[in-house]
């Protein structure tokens, strides 16, 4: 039976992984284990930061929130109690946005949510 050689396939496999560390920092880019292993790093540092990116966002709306809820003299956990209280169903996205680009109709939300103590 002919021996069967993989140089085809290995030189595709390596060309590919290769090509998904272009712009890599020196031998990273160049040499196929070195490049394998920066590629693994670079792909679980990918994995673990989407899902870093949604709290930190979410941290950034609570700030803001807290910030338009204080220039109103009214604390964050005291307008979200309100909110609930009021059955005013906005999630944080869109009450951040509202706080940052239309501050009259954050004003109302306050406003509601300060009788419902």
């Amino acid at each position: 039976m002919a021996k069967i050689k993989h140089s085809t396939a290995t030189r595709r496999r390596k060309k590919r992984l290769l090509k998904k560390t272009k712009g890599f920092w020196g031998d990273r880019s160049k040499q196929f284990q070195q490049a394998r292993r920066a590629l693994m790093h670079a792909l679980k540092y990918a994995y673990r930061d989407r899902r870093n990116k949604k709290r930190e966002i979410r941290a950034l709306w609570i700030a803001r929130i807290n910030a338009a809820c204080r220039a109103e003299g009214i604390t964050y956990s005291v307008f979200i109690n309100g909110l609930k209280k009021a059955k005013i169903n906005l999630d944080r996205k869109i009450l951040a946005d509202l706080a940052v680009k239309d501050n009259a109709a954050f004003k109302k939300i306050v406003g509601l949510t300060k009788n419902k103590k």
